[in-house]
């Protein structure tokens, strides 16, 4: 049972005996104490791989393998767990003896989870740079794959995140996780999160199933599901993937997806899979394409798109899910070609290449097509792209009579319409698996969408000079031929006022650039949908004269060629549309020298969409007419301004192109409506409701929830106050600047405390910028929102609070954030909004730390330069000192142990005598600045000659001050390192080798090794 505010230690006590009596797995122990815990525990690896009949050679041959791969230090964490990940699923081919062939090793029976070595540790003691100890960890014949960190009930499952976050860093236990494939972390209220090596804080990931089963806690309910022994060896046999740097495990829609479309599948039955926008479609793709081919092996996978776009997409997807094989075809004779051999086993084709032109009679073809042969290789299965769009044309029909055994599963991100009902039941069949808009955005898959319309007013200053304009410019035609020309242009009112109404919505775009936080960050930018292309190229023009000029690209589908203009002369000192978008193209493209197999405009586009998702601040606007709005993810895209008529499919894709997650500074995705396109969007969902009836699907389910702007500005406001409130309501009365250093450092005599109240620290960095954010969301519309002018003055006082709070424990704790992240938003906060004046700088000491201030310009200065809230207390200014040295005499321990304890002891004196009140305060801020010289500058005084170097003083202090040996060791060093040594083991057993010849004792190399790799000089 869980009682209400359990420590961890009975969370822990109850999960340990979850794992042994329902689970079954065995318990290795408590190895709080255990020396040389690895993640390839090989007295385990042995039994195991004995038990299986493995002689000893091959058992010896395959660990080092296993470990040479895990403890590659030349490479990073990715590639190291990638090449561990290999191992493990397809086994390690070893020879026994020489001129044998290889045998695969398989450290894992994939096939019978039962007959494998299910096992955990608890308090699992890993050395490294810094010791750290994970709560739990999961073994699998003696390779841990999981670690779980736990939590009491009153503490977030974010600590327990960012816990593993920090132990996968170099200056932690990094290398243990080369073999992790499942990080976890839980506690009894907020359940259980998972995610792998190197996952974001923001897409740690719940696991839902069986949601109407309340039994027990979500924690142990989950573990049970997801560390089953059967489900959890499927998920990663099946569902991993390193995609383009980024390792990846399913959702569970995801899983419940593949999990749906294998049953049918086996059944060789076809259906839909609809998943809404931006849920992960293109991954689900990929593992049943894998699965398909590797339990099939007649089986051959096209997945068919009918946008460029998306053939492209598609293609890289899959490469970089590591199917190098995937062959994209060219052409409709390639594609036949391609269809007719029984490689490649994997293809990519827009559906338009199974059409064909010139076709008199469309159904007299289709009829041929049907009653002819077949002769297509393989048992095709035929994966359709966003399917609503493509099941009821004539190329389909085509498709259909080609390929007439394959197993069509059409997939999409957008519900289905009414109208396309009837033909997609009969082109796909049922349903297979769905996922709604709203599941998504609860589960934090996708984001919400904040919904604004703003109407541009536009009028003509004069009606008359308009009608006498036009009779003198049409002077000598006749009525129906002005009729004509009325009727082309609409209407001279829309003519004469587009201008006027663009110069406003560019003006609009462009004051949001500068006021909103994200927008006005590096790392936010926006699309611009404009009505026509003639349109877009008059916007891209118009916002060459604004700040976003040189920032901005134009993307059509225009390709400029002379016949566009060929029929254009007026005979008039004036440009017609066609002529208007000719000159600016071909100015736009002048100096774009084409890529291999592409258009300059092809080439433009390009490196435009490269900029837009990966250097957001360089390229902040895409301004388009139809591309783009299907099937480009672009993570930092944050705003879509509409200013053109759109509805049903179209609309609701385009919208969805600024729901994608991205930094912890994206939240929502802003919908800009030109257009009045709301009541448009009800009418759309309602009919998706309406045709999905028969699935027992309600509306809201459907509902794509647009928030207003203000309403949910506040809302998500009011909840970040409450949220940092909570961060700090555990700091004890009276809460003054003290209580808080001593909560969020802890105490400065101890250097455990500084690691152990790092989570601290995170959780308030972390919620004082999300403050900060909401804020500025709405900071100069808080009354619009519905706040009094009271309430306006106590949050704008409680968020200056948290500024000065954040910046104090920052410096008390002696860290020195990279504030890249969010200083925009932070300096636009301050500047706009707060103008308090003890807090308009972000960075009171710029580039330098505290310890540099003291050096440089003394102690009196350095202290002037402390946050008015520290300042004003003796004891804050001396523990924000402390920790300051403490935590560089930390950082720089390794470098020369022996020097750093000295420092560490008289710094604890020190503070000794400062509690103890045995010298003044004067006397201690002369001692406490002394020693910070010291720390800081590493001081040669007393050392004797002949030892000159920095290198050559670590080695002095760390060998008894026995200056002949410390010669001898430096010397060995030189003669025995090569370049690019560090990480390069046989490299560093040279060097090994050589001061052992000096020093004859191995624990003692290994010691002064480790300092060695320290030194710059070496």
């Amino acid at each position: 049972m869980s009682e209400v505010g359990d420590i961890e230690r009975k969370t822990q006590d109850r999960v340990v005996k979850l794992f042994k009596n329902q689970l079954y797995y065995d318990y290795l122990g408590n190895w709080g104490e255990r020396l040389d815990n690895s993640n390839i525990e090989e007295s385990e690896v042995k039994a195991y791989l004995s038990s299986r009949g493995y002689s000893d050679t091959l058992i010896a041959r395959a660990l080092d393998k296993l470990r040479t791969t895990a403890n590659n230090y030349g490479e990073n964490l990715y590639t190291n767990n990638q090449n561990v990940y290999k191992l493990l699923r397809y086994g390690i081919g070893v020879v026994e003896n020489p001129g044998e062939n290889n045998q695969q090793i398989q450290l894992i029976d994939w096939k019978n989870p039962e007959k494998n070595n299910f096992a955990i540790a608890e308090e699992v003691t890993i050395q490294g740079n810094r010791e750290k100890r994970p709560d739990i960890v999961l073994y699998v014949n003696g390779i841990a794959l999981g670690v779980l960190e736990l939590k009491r009930s009153t503490v977030s499952i974010g600590d327990g995140i960012r816990q593993s976050i920090v132990n996968q860093q170099k200056e932690f236990i990094q290398s243990f996780f080369s073999t992790i494939q499942f990080i976890f972390a839980g506690n009894d209220t907020e359940g259980l999160k998972y995610g792998t090596i190197l996952t974001p804080e923001k897409f740690f990931l719940h696991w839902k199933e069986d949601e109407q089963d309340d039994s027990m806690l979500q924690l142990d309910k989950y573990l049970i599901k997801m560390c089953d022994k059967k489900r959890f060896l499927e998920i990663l046999y099946d569902f991993v993937l390193f995609d383009g740097g980024i390792k990846k495990l399913p959702r569970t829609h995801q899983y419940f997806g593949i999990k749906a479309a294998q049953e049918a599948v086996r059944k060789r039955e076809g259906g839909i899979i609809w998943h809404t926008q931006g849920s992960g479609k293109s991954l689900i793709m990929v593992w049943l394409a894998k699965w398909i081919l590797e339990n099939n092996p007649n089986a051959r996978v096209v997945v068919l798109t009918d946008r460029i776009e998306l053939d492209k997409q598609i293609e890289r997807v899959f490469r970089e899910a590591g199917e190098k094989e995937m062959k994209r075809t060219t052409s409709g004779r390639d594609l036949m070609e391609q269809l007719n051999n029984p490689l490649p086993r994997l293809l990519c084709s827009l559906i338009h290449k199974f059409g064909s032109r010139n076709i008199d009679n469309f159904e007299v073809y289709i009829n041929e097509l049907g009653s002819g042969p077949s002769n297509t290789a393989g048992e095709l299965f035929i994966f359709v792209d966003e399917c609503h769009r493509s099941e009821s044309g004539k190329m389909h029909k085509a498709m259909k009579a080609i390929l007439k055994n394959a197993v069509f599963i059409g997939f999409t991100g957008t519900p289905l319409l009414k109208k396309d009902k009837q033909t997609s039941q009969q082109v796909f069949g049922k349903y297979i698996h769905t996922y709604k808009f709203n599941e998504a955005v609860k589960d934090g898959i996708v984001l919400d969408l904040m919904y604004e319309a703003r109407d541009i007013n536009t009028k003509l200053s004069s009606e008359e000079k308009v009608d006498a304009w036009f009779e003198a410019k049409t002077k000598g035609l006749n009525d129906f031929q002005k009729h004509e020309l009325k009727r082309k242009w609409g209407t001279m009112q829309q003519v004469l006022s587009s201008k006027s109404r663009l110069e406003k919505i560019i003006q609009d775009v462009v004051f949001d650039f500068s006021t909103k936080p994200r927008l006005n960050s590096p790392f936010g930018n926006a699309i611009l949908i404009a009505g026509s292309i003639y349109e877009a190229t008059r916007y891209f023009e118009m916002f060459q004269n604004t700040a976003l000029k040189g920032k901005s690209a134009l993307i059509t589908s225009y390709n400029p060629a002379t016949r566009d203009i060929a029929t254009e002369g007026t005979g008039e000192n004036t440009e017609t549309e066609k002529e208007y978008v000719y000159k600016i193209y071909s100015e736009l493209l002048k100096d774009i020298s084409p890529e291999p197999g592409k258009s300059k405009s092809e080439t433009y586009e390009d490196k435009a969409k490269t900029k837009f998702i990966k250097e957001p601040i360089n390229m902040k606007l895409l301004i388009v007419v139809d591309k783009l709005l299907v099937g480009f993810d672009a993570p930092p895209c944050t705003y879509l301004y509409i200013d053109k008529k759109m509805q049903d499919h179209g609309l609701f894709q385009a919208i969805c192109r600024v729901n994608r997650l991205d930094g912890e500074d994206k939240d929502f995705g802003y919908i800009v409506d030109y257009k009045d396109l709301f009541t448009k969007l009800e009418g759309a969902y309602s009919v998706y409701a309406s045709e999905l009836d028969c699935e027992n699907i309600e509306k809201s389910d459907i509902d794509i929830l647009l928030k207003d702007r203000l309403a949910k500005g506040r809302e998500r406001l009011d909840s970040a106050l409450e949220t940092i409130a909570l961060v700090c309501e555990p700091v004890v009365p009276p809460k003054d600047n003290l209580a808080h250093i001593r909560y969020f450092c802890g105490n400065p005599e101890n250097k455990q405390d500084l690691k152990d109240n790092e989570v601290k620290r995170t959780a308030l960095y972390k919620h004082a910028v999300g403050l900060i954010r909401s804020y500025a969301n709405i900071a100069n519309e808080m009354s619009e929102a519905g706040y009094s002018i009271n309430e306006i003055e106590v949050i704008k006082s409680k968020v200056n609070k948290y500024l000065k709070l954040r910046e104090e424990i920052r410096m008390a704790s002696g860290e020195k954030l990279d504030l890249k992240t969010y200083e925009a938003d932070m300096r636009h906060l301050i500047d706009t909004y707060i103008q308090a004046d003890d807090s308009r700088r972000i960075d009171p000491f710029g580039d330098q730390s505290l310890l540099d201030i003291m050096i440089n310009s003394g102690i009196a200065d350095a202290i002037k330069k402390l946050p008015e809230g520290i300042r004003s207390s003796q004891e804050a200014v001396a523990e924000t000192i402390e920790n300051n040295v403490r935590v560089k005499i930390i950082k720089d321990h390794l470098i020369d142990p022996a020097y750093f304890d000295d420092m560490s002891k008289l710094l604890s004196e020190i503070i000794r005598e400062r509690k103890s009140k045995a010298v003044s305060y004067e006397e201690y801020l002369k001692k406490i600045a002394e020693l910070a010289k010291r720390v800081a500058n590493l001081t040669r005084d007393g050392l004797p000659t002949g030892i000159q170097t920095n290198a050559q003083r670590a080695l002095y202090h760390n060998l008894g001050n026995n200056k002949e040996l410390t010669i001898l060791v430096d010397t060995a060093v030189y003669s025995g390192r090569r370049a690019d040594w560090r990480g390069n083991i046989p490299s560093e057993n040279l060097i090994k080798q050589a001061i052992y010849e000096v020093l004859k004792d191995k624990t003692e190399v290994e010691r002064i090794f480790q300092i060695i790799k320290q030194q710059n000089e070496y």
